[in-house]
């Protein structure tokens, strides 16, 4: 059973959980938070909190509870506390942890997913991998961070800093990214609803600035305040390593050095180490680390170096180091090192805080003789490396650690503990940059600098020691010498020696720190002894010199500085004993020159001994005027004197004697009974520079010691009145001097005077139990009328000291409070305030606003009854400056004080139930600065510095209002009239909306923006109160104010930040528990004010129309319901008014195309217009509930909208991409044609017209462009009306308009080469400028364009494009081609394959189906998507223009492929038993004719098909349509030879040759023995028509020959001669075998003309036709089997692909129908099942190795591959453009054209040669029973060449024509064609068999080899593309008439071959060597 959970609530996943077996279980991943609502037998119950709307179980083990929260516990937000709904709902479960950590938990997720899809576009243009590397590692060291705190065991300062780190890098990311600010005070996020809006946006504004600069050393801080300067730094030192082995005991000293100002800044730090070296670093560890203090900022910013001197303790010569230990040991110098304190190091990088662990630095020693060893360090750093030298030494060296500490040392103590627990204090020299209250220093340094000293006879100098000693005034040693910290002082040091040396230079530093008790009678003793190297020498005392550390008689210390001390002699110390002796004589030997008595001791008067002093005392002082201020009793009469002199007394020395000062001072200002003394003015000024010196940042921390003075030990209770008298005094004297220096001071101190004041009044009150009250306030009250009249001067020269006065009038109000009542002080500083003139100069006003700020955060406006009194003064002072716009910067930070600290109070109290002083404060600021607050923001731009603080301000103001306070606003305004309340009203609409539409805040504040939309959104609820109350009302009713208000709702509802959709799971989870979704507030607060309107509905219609709209295309769907009923009641509101809906309507449809383009809406949208559930339940109905022409026009206004949104979600879910290109160019057409036909809108006609047309440039589709803005033009007139401007035309009339379409429209056709297409618009154009225009300019220019196209036309240069059809099947494909079928126009010189690659690019998911059968509705209505594509032929439209002459086949060419509407496919099939023999008898065309919308060309590349036709074609029909073709195209031969006699025979030659001695498939034979046989017709009498027809054809074929021999032998080049004898040979036989078949009598005419034709050379004794059959090829030998298997097939070379245009359809057939296996590679287009069917028979009843015999009894051929490879391909290009790209493209063949060329040899190729033919052998002996059939139409093979000729043929010459068919490009392979996309792989030439007699119709067999196609005359006529042709259309067919090949039915193995004049089959070519010949056509 489950049960509610109690302790465990929250937890983390520790292993993935992903069960789908399990009911209801929950897929959990590791590291997802879960919140757990019940358990049962371990397993609970709850849901992930990423989405907290799934719910589901999941195992107890798999989940680590943690610590947790809980808000809103078990209760419901409902009445009375009722549990009406799951508690859980509105329960709030937070994890109790630190909020970095969760923080860190949070962002770890986000920017997860956000690198995986970084990584995802890695390597391409978008891909960022400096990013995505970045990224990386900032989440690396975000888990590694987060693992530290989590692990606990970092100390406090380790954590603080750890904090700091983790929220910059947060930051940073979160920058990076683009994400949101995270708004943070002191590191860590605020909580918005806890702070004020102004306060919020301070926030943000100093987190953005941090985030970006890192300038803060504290993170991101919110509060916008000063930042602290930190004066005080400190530098942690340890030695951690000395490698060098003296061998003797040793000092190391270190210190820091300004190399700047190349002197010593601290004391010496000593390390001392015994002989035996640095070894134990456990030992040392709190002898060697220090602490160099109080470095200041300049000190960081110089250059500092750690000095390092090493002094050993042994003997004199450091060579006798190892001998037997020394008596007397010596400190001799050694080495010197330096480490430099880099800036980065002292200051960290880039505002980076500074690593938890210390930096180390090593370095070397450096050696130097020893009279320059006090100068080493600066030798080095001048880099004189001629003076010193290295120490030798192995090892590392010296190497010490550091790290910088900021801050008090205090403070930094507390923060690292550890770090400097039990650390010496190495202090600077002289004070730091600020001295602290509290702090005793008495310290005197001593340097011993150098000394001059005699030789004393001797000849080397001596070895001089200098011993120091402290002794007091009775001769004890004091022990305070300290040679360095870290080590107890001692009474004595003792110098280095430096060797035989008489002018010795030391520079040792000592501090002498003898107690200030015995400072005053100490002295220091210098002894001089000589120290010799000899063993057991002792050291001989030779003088000594001694210095007086106080002058007793001035009571001042020794002057800092260089002391020059007399050297007496002495050689026994035991004579200095007694100090009295010499302490009386001098000690300087200035001052003994001067001295005339005797002295005890004789000076040495060539001998000093220099020393430097530095006393750094807080007790002792070395200045004589502060003495003399302190000891005033002592010499009362001087007390002038010494106050005059006070002002010259440095400030440190003032400082360090404060309390003390200030006593003397406060005694000698009044006497004992509070009356004023001579001198109390002097004293005044004397308070008021003491008082001034604590502005000084260097004396600041010495406030506290004033106050604690003030508080502690400050006893004058009379002064108050004399103080108040000065000040007074000044006030008033200020008009009239000059001398304003001492009023200024004066005034900048009144925060201490008045400290001073209510001090000394409380003291006197407390003594006298308050007397004098009445007395005290009038002298205030006098005090500030002064001031006030002060003020009130308008003068130049006291303009400063009024500033000075408001600036700091403050001090003095806040001291004032202590005594007097809030109102009171409130009210003498509102008297100072209100003084002030009207016209104030700027500074004066600036000072004025600053008192303001001041007062507004002092004490005064803690009170109520004050705050209350202030504000009033306050906000009327803001107002003048806002009006006025003064000072806006300032305004802005006092109203944002004000309502910050307004917030803090309020904050305590539930909103609507504030004290009243509360209610009245925020109702003051309210209607004092609201609405000018208003004028100011909308006067600003938005990019304006203030204009964010003041938006700020304006969203404080409405947070702390309440609803009492907006009525009363209302109310206040209104009383003024009802004008100035709309005037308001309209204002902060109008605001709102600007707002809310141009964004103040950044982007990434998402916080700040979210708390202001909470706040417009009550705002708004508020403001629809006087909208209702005020102008709804009849009479009242303000049309701009509500559609303002409307308008403000909608954009509020709309804007981007609001779409929660868009947000994260957790993002939006946020946003919805703090604020629930805003826009379903606002959406019900429209509903609300919509339904108040009532009757005044319809002035809003259409306005208010696309914003609704805006707002139903919010994905909320509840939203959703709720608004569309408003367009029902517009609807009625409109049809009620008006009797229709027509605005409605037509702006409904306009918005509905600008939003959907615009992106917005998505599918929910469409289907909610859909649906019955959603649209029909709200709409429909409640429309059919009204009248019925209410009822159909509104239904059918919902249909038409739900068809308009159908197609522009449609075409904005294509609108990006290149690859949807085409999808975009459909659905813009679908839009144009429905915005033309079913609502008739011109305007949004053309918008898409010219969308198309944008769409149709980029891709090279002119053609298409053209005609689309045909479309427009047609819209046009020839007028002179006047036409508007827009953004692709300038204002004009309606003609120039026109013009100017069809110019470009004329350029268009002409880059995409339809010249027919632009003459016309040029012969309209003329017709304008001719009879209209008069423009003969422009004619002319027309004209020739005209003339140029018509050339154009002649010239030719155009590729025929290829047609194809595509259906589109499923129900996963877009609407507008889903279950539909299309007729695309190919792109120029596109293939099938690559048109397949293309469409199946648009459409990567769809699948393509392998067949060209109908789908099934299983297909049909699935929710996938399939594709069938196959190619078709195109049927021309008559062109009854063209008839009853000859017409250049040029000027037909075009019309035979464009202007189309009707396509076909043909499908073969068989009716009955297959003939083997002759495959032709029982051979049936299913025609299918598709009728598409539209002509193509057209506005698109493509049409739908609309209608669908299928007929079937009889054998002898379809026999008919072949031969007709075939003559057709010898026709057009003939009549572009005879005006071309100069182009390239070998077409023409080739295409004789072919239809004449047809030695493939038989030719005339086969129709011969299948139709006009008796038996044929007595079977099939119904054939009798197109039998006799046939014959007809046969017969015409004849005489079309004879004249195309007659004209061959006149043109034909003498090589061709013997061929054309040839031919006029085979001729006569075929035309007598014609004769007898047919019967007619045109076949009896003469042949005289043909005799006539010149004979070539030949052999004498061979008959031409006989010798040409016995020698020519290899056709009449027989084959052996072909090979059946299929990989056989399509593995050798010849499989490679061509892209011959004689092989451009996949329905063609040879001359007379034989269709042929195309290649394997085209599997994949469509695989014609229905052959398979009618082939199954023939398939039985035939033996795998059965032949079919030709004619010529040759071996017949399997038919095993075309039973088992029964495919159709779509047709290949023309190569009559083929040709002429490959002509003129200077790129290399392709490999697979290779072999082809190699041919080419003698015959004129395609690049237009005409080499002479070889003359024909003579062959004899061949028996002529060979059937000569007459030649078919394109696909006749031409006649056989001789072998040797066969072997240099050119493509050219083999097929016959003016533009050649088999191109130079098109490879053969082993002599035969090669394959090509539509043909199947060829074999070797030795497994043909010999090629059948002249062609015949097809057979149903099929094999992979190279295929025999229908020829453009036989394949493109008979090949089923076309009905057939009458005699009249007979007569008007083209070269180029012909109709591509059988469409396909299945992707390939099926081709035919077209030939005509631009296209020729090789498989024709009976002519060619048995090398080059095809396979036998019975053989598909």
């Amino acid at each position: 059973m489950w049960t509610p959970t109690k302790n465990q609530k929250f937890g983390v996943v520790t292993y993935n959980f992903h069960h789908d077996g399990i009911r209801q279980s929950l897929h959990l991943d590791i590291g997802e938070t879960v919140q757990i609502l019940e358990e049962s037998n371990g397993w609970y119950r709850g849901f992930s909190t990423r989405n907290r709307n799934v719910r589901g179980i999941f195992p107890s083990s798999y989940i680590h509870l943690r610590p947790f929260r809980i808000d809103n516990e078990g209760i419901s937000p409902h009445e009375g506390g009722r549990q009406s709904a799951p508690h859980w709902l509105y329960e709030t479960v937070t994890p109790v942890e630190d909020g970095v950590v969760q923080e860190v938990a949070s962002i770890l997720w986000e920017w997860g997913q956000i690198w995986k899809d970084l990584y995802v576009v890695l390597g391409t243009p978008q891909g960022n991998q400096e990013l995505w590397d970045a990224l990386r590692k900032a989440m690396m060291d975000l888990a590694d961070w987060r693992k530290q705190l989590v692990m606990g065991t970092l100390t406090s300062d380790q954590i603080a800093q750890l904090k700091l780190k983790i929220t910059r890098r947060i930051d940073w990311g979160n920058r990076k990214l683009g994400l949101d600010l995270v708004p943070r005070i002191e590191g860590e996020m605020v909580d918005p609803d806890r702070m004020s809006v102004v306060e919020l946006h301070q926030v943000h504004v100093q987190s953005a600035e941090t985030s970006k600069g890192h300038s803060s050393s504290t993170g991101t801080l919110g509060k916008k305040r000063e930042k602290r300067k930190i004066l005080s730094h400190h530098l942690f030192f340890c030695m951690r390593a000395f490698s060098y082995h003296l061998g003797e005991d040793t000092e190391i000293f270190f210190s820091l050095y300004d190399a700047k100002q190349s002197r010593f800044i601290s004391e010496r730090f000593l390390v001392k180490l015994s002989k035996e070296g640095f070894s134990n670093y456990i030992d040392c560890i709190n002898s060697n680390c220090t602490v160099f203090t109080d470095l200041g900022s300049a000190d960081l910013d110089s250059e500092l170096y750690i000095v390092t001197q090493v002094i050993r303790i042994g003997r004199m010569m450091f060579s006798e180091s190892g001998k037997k230990t020394s008596v007397q040991n010596f400190r001799r110098p050694y080495g010197v090192a330096l480490f430099k304190l880099t800036s980065s190091l002292l200051k960290g990088s880039d505002g980076e805080p500074l690593s938890f662990s210390q930096v180390e630095l090593s370095g070397k020693l450096f050696s130097s003789d020893e009279k320059d060893f006090w100068q080493l360090h600066e030798l080095i750093l001048k880099k004189q490396s001629n003076k010193y030298s290295i120490l030798s030494n192995t090892s590392y060296g010296l190497v010490v650690s550091v790290k910088v500490l900021h801050g008090e040392l205090e403070q930094a103590t507390k923060e690292n503990p550890l770090l400097l627990k039990n650390v010496c204090i190495t202090k600077k020299l002289g004070f730091s940059d600020v001295i602290m209250p509290g702090d005793v220093r008495n310290d005197l340094y001593i340097t011993l600098s150098h000394g001059e000293f005699e030789r004393g006879g001797k000849s080397t100098g001596k070895n001089i020691e200098v011993s120091v000693h402290a002794l007091d005034y009775e001769g004890q040693p004091i022990e305070c010498i300290y040679s360095g910290t870290g080590h107890d002082g001692t009474t004595e040091f003792s110098s280095m020696v430096m060797y035989h040396n008489n002018s010795p230079r030391w520079s040792e530093r000592l501090k002498i720190a003898i107690p200030i008790d015995k400072f005053s009678g100490a002295h220091l003793r210098l002894e001089f002894r000589h120290c010799s190297t000899r063993e057991k020498g002792e050291k001989k005392m030779f003088g000594f010199s001694f210095v007086r550390l106080m002058d007793d008689e001035a009571g001042t210390t020794l002057r800092d500085g260089a002391h020059e001390l007399c050297v007496y002699k002495c050689d026994d110390r035991s004579k200095l004993s007694n100090p009295e002796e010499y302490i009386t004589m001098p000690f300087i030997t200035r001052e003994a020159v001067e001295c005339i008595y005797s002295l005890p001791f004789q000076r040495s008067t060539k001998e000093v001994m220099v020393i430097n002093t530095l006393l750094c005392s807080t007790k002792l002082t070395q200045n004589v005027d502060l003495l003399s201020l302190l000891r005033w009793r002592s010499a009362p009469d001087g007390i002038g004197e010494t106050l005059s002199r006070v002002s010259r007394v440095d400030g440190a020395e003032t400082v360090k004697f404060l309390q003390d000062v200030l006593d003397a001072l406060f005694a000698m200002f009044s006497t004992e009974d509070g009356n004023s003394t001579q001198h109390s003015g002097h004293v005044f000024q004397a308070l008021v520079s003491i008082f001034s010196l604590l502005e000084d940042s260097k004396f600041e921390h010495f406030k506290p010691v004033m106050d604690a003075y003030i508080t502690g030990h400050f006893a004058a209770a009379l002064v108050y009145k004399g103080l108040i008298s000065c000040v007074r005094h000044l006030s008033d004297l200020c008009p009239q001097t000059d001398k304003q220096d001492p009023i200024l001071r004066c005034f900048r101190s009144l925060e201490y005077i008045f400290k001073f004041i209510i001090q000394s009044r409380l003291l006197f009150a407390r003594a006298t139990g308050g007397q004098n009250e009445d007395s005290f306030r009038i002298d205030v009250e006098c005090l500030f009328k002064s001031c006030a009249t002060m003020l009130s001067v308008q003068a130049s020269n006291i303009l400063q000291t009024q500033v000075t006065l408001l600036e700091n009038i403050h001090g003095a109000s806040d001291q004032l409070a202590r005594v007097m009542t809030a109102e009171e002080v409130v009210a003498h500083v509102s008297s100072l305030l209100n003084a002030l003139p009207q016209d104030l100069p700027r500074e004066l006003g600036k000072a004025k606003l600053k008192a303001i700020k001041n007062a507004i955060n002092s004490t005064l406006f803690e009170d109520d009854e004050g705050r209350g009194l202030l504000l009033e003064t306050v906000c009327s002072c803001l107002r003048l400056h806002l009006d006025s716009r003064l000072e806006l910067s300032l305004c802005a930070e006092i109203l944002s004080d004000i309502l910050i600290l307004t917030h803090k109070h309020t904050f305590r109290f539930p909103h609507n139930k504030l004290p009243p002083s509360l209610h009245m404060g925020v109702e003051t600021v309210m209607l004092s600065l609201a609405d000018v607050v208003i004028q100011v923001i909308l006067s600003l731009d938005t990019s304006a510095p203030n204009a964010g603080t003041f938006v700020a301000c304006l969203m404080g103001v409405f947070q702390l209002m309440n609803e009492k306070h907006y009525a009363r606003l209302w109310e206040f305004h209104s009383n003024h009239g009802t004008h100035n309340l709309r005037h308001l009203l309209h204002s902060v609409i109008i605001l709102l909306a600007d707002l809310v539409k141009t964004a103040v805040f950044p982007p990434d504040w998402f916080v700040m923006r979210m708390v202001t939309n909470h706040t417009i959104l009550t705002a708004m609820q508020e403001i629809a109160q006087p909208l209702i109350l005020s102008f709804l009302k009849q009479g009242n009713f303000d049309n701009q104010l509500w559609s303002t208000y409307l308008n403000l709702a909608v954009g509020f509802l709309t804007q981007p930040c609001l779409q929660l959709e868009q947000f994260s799971q957790q993002k939006r989870h946020k946003v919805l528990e703090r604020y629930n979704d805003m826009r379903v507030l606002m959406g019900f607060q429209i509903l609300s004010m919509w339904h108040n309107l009532d009757e005044h509905r319809l002035h809003f219609i259409p306005g208010m129309v696309g914003p609704f709209l805006e707002v139903t295309l919010v994905p909320e769907p509840e939203l959703r319901k709720a608004t569309l009923p408003i367009f029902f009641d517009m609807m009625q509101a409109e049809q009620q008014a008006k009797g229709n809906f027509k605005q409605v309507e037509t702006e409904l449809i306009d918005k509905l195309d600008i939003l959907i383009s615009e992106n917005k809406g998505d599918d929910e949208y469409r289907q909610l217009f859909n649906t019955m559930e959603h649209l029909s339940a709200v709409l429909l109905e409640r429309v059919r509930s009204d009248d019925p022409v209410w009822r159909d026009s509104g239904t059918a206004f919902i249909n038409s909208v739900t068809r308009l949104l159908e197609r522009l979600l449609d075409y904005r879910n294509v609108m990006q991409g290149d690859e949807n290109c085409d999808k975009r160019m459909s659905c813009t057409v679908n839009l144009l044609n429905f915005y033309k036909n079913e609502i008739n809108r011109q305007e949004m006609y053309v918008r898409y017209i010219y969308k198309l047309h944008d769409l149709h440039l980029p891709v090279g589709n002119y053609t298409e462009a053209a005609f689309t803005l045909q479309l427009h033009a047609a819209q046009l007139s020839w007028s002179n009306r006047m036409l508007h401007a827009d953004h692709l035309y300038p204002a004009q009339t309606e003609t120039q308009r026109k013009e100017q379409i069809y110019r470009q429209i004329v350029n268009y056709f002409d880059k995409g080469k339809c010249w027919e297409e632009g003459i016309p618009l040029l012969e309209e154009l003329a017709v304008q400028y001719k009879l209209h225009i008069f423009d003969y300019k422009k004619l002319s220019e027309v004209l020739k364009q005209q003339a140029e196209f018509y050339e154009k036309i002649l010239k030719g240069g155009r590729y025929d494009n290829e047609y194809f059809r595509v259906g589109f099947y499923g129900f996963g494909l877009p609407l507008f081609v889903r279950n539909k079928v299309f007729i695309y126009r190919g792109l120029e010189y596109e293939q099938i394959t690559a048109f397949t690659q293309r469409i199946t690019n648009e459409f990567p998911q769809a699948k393509l189906l392998s067949h060209n059968t109908p789908p099934d509705d299983a297909i049909r209505s699935s929710d996938s998507q399939y594709i069938q594509i196959c190619a078709v032929k195109p049927v021309a439209a008559p062109k009854p223009e063209f008839d009853g002459g000859e017409v250049d086949e040029r000027i037909l060419k075009y019309y035979m492929v464009n202007h189309i509407k009707h396509f076909t496919y043909d499908r073969p099939t068989y009716r009955g038993q297959p003939d083997k023999e002759n495959e032709v008898k029982n051979l049936w065309i299913e025609r299918i004719t598709y009728v598409t919308e539209s002509e193509l060309p057209g506005i698109l590349k493509w049409f739908e098909v609309v209608e669908q036709r299928v007929e079937q074609l009889s054998p002898p029909q379809y026999a008919c349509e072949t031969v007709h073709k075939n003559n057709s195209h010898i026709r057009q031969m003939i009549n572009h030879y005879r005006v071309n006699q100069q182009d390239n025979i070998q077409p023409f030659t080739m295409r004789l040759q072919g239809t004449i001695d047809a030695a493939v498939n038989g030719g005339i034979a086969k129709y011969q023995e299948a139709f006009f046989g008796s038996e044929y017709l007595l079977i099939n009498p119904e054939f009798t028509e197109h039998v006799t027809k046939l014959k007809g054809l046969i017969s015409e074929q004849t005489m079309i020959l004879e004249v195309a021999l007659e004209l061959h032998g006149k043109i034909a080049p003498a090589a061709n001669q013997p061929l054309h004898k040839r031919l006029i040979e085979v001729f006569e036989g075929l035309r007598t075998k014609v004769r007898k078949m047919c019967s007619t009598p045109q076949s009896q005419r003469s042949s005289s003309s043909l005799q006539s034709t010149p004979h070539t050379h030949r052999r004498a004794d061979s008959d031409p036709a006989q010798e040409f059959r016995r020698i020519g090829s290899i056709i009449n030998s027989p084959l052996p089997p072909l090979p059946s298997d299929k990989k056989e097939m399509s593995g050798g070379p010849s499989s490679s692909t061509s892209g011959n245009s004689s092989l451009r359809s996949s329905q063609a057939s040879s001359l007379y129908g034989h269709f042929q296996a195309a290649s394997h590679d085209d599997d994949l287009y469509a695989k014609p099942q229905e052959w398979e069917e009618s082939l199954s028979a023939f398939r039985d009843t035939r033996p795998r190795s059965a032949l079919i015999t030709d004619s010529r009894g040759s071996s017949p051929k399997s038919l095993t591959r075309s039973l088992n490879n029964d495919y159709i391909i779509v047709p290949p290009a023309r190569l009559s453009d083929e040709r002429q790209r490959w002509r003129h493209s200077s790129r290399p063949p392709s490999p697979r054209r290779v072999t082809q060329d190699s041919l080419n040899t003698s015959w004129s190729d395609s690049h237009g040669s005409h080499e002479s033919l070889p003359p024909l052998p003579p062959r004899g002996g061949e028996k002529t029973s060979r059937s000569v059939s007459l030649g078919g139409e394109d696909d006749q093979p031409p006649p056989v060449l001789p072998k040797r000729m066969g072997k240099k043929c050119t493509s050219p010459a083999m097929f016959g024509s003016d533009l050649l068919l088999s191109e130079s490009d098109s490879g053969v392979s082993n002599g035969f064609l090669p394959t090509t996309p539509d043909t199947p792989p060829l074999v070797s030439p030795r497994n043909h068999r010999t090629p059948p007699p002249p062609p015949i119709p097809p057979k149903t067999s099929s094999t992979p080899l190279t295929p025999v196609t229908p020829t453009s005359g036989a394949g493109e006529e008979s090949g089923g593309d076309r009905t057939l042709l009458s005699t009249q259309d007979y007569l008007q067919v083209s070269p180029h008439s012909s109709l591509d090949d059988l469409t396909p039915t299945t992707p390939t193995n099926h081709i035919v071959y077209e030939v005509d004049t631009t296209r020729h089959s090789l498989a024709d070519n009976y002519s060619v060597p048995p090398r080059l010949q095809p396979p036998p056509s019975t053989h598909p």
